[in-house]
């Protein structure tokens, strides 16, 4: 009786381990499509020269191009709004200074 329930505890730990590794992955994105998902859902107002836009591209790498850029250099009449660079909208909300990926990813829902 004692090696049934020991069995059974086993199993149970098993399947508490699994899902939780499951539900704690990143929705099965690469680093690509999660770069996609978070362009999609929201813009990313920078500026030459602006040392925080190159540490936010960095954490992106080669997936930076995927995002939604504005450039405030280059596109001032697009900018109006903006103080701060780097800026974040996301739904609407402000968010200045760089973000995390994982923040970014709970920001957008991606």
């Amino acid at each position: 009786m004692n090696k049934k329930i020991l069995i059974n505890i086993i199993i149970i730990l098993a399947i508490i381990i699994f899902s939780l590794i499951v539900l704690n992955s990143s929705k099965g994105y690469t680093e690509e499509d999660l770069a996609k998902c978070i362009g999609k859902n929201s813009e990313l107002y920078i500026q030459l020269g602006c040392h925080a836009c190159s540490t936010q591209e960095e954490m992106f790498g080669e997936s930076y191009q995927y995002l939604n850029v504005i450039d405030c250099w280059s596109n001032e009449n697009q900018c109006d709004e903006i103080t701060y660079t780097p800026t974040w909208i996301i739904e609407g909300e402000e968010y200045i200074g760089a973000r995390s990926i994982e923040e970014l990813k709970q920001l957008t829902g991606c």
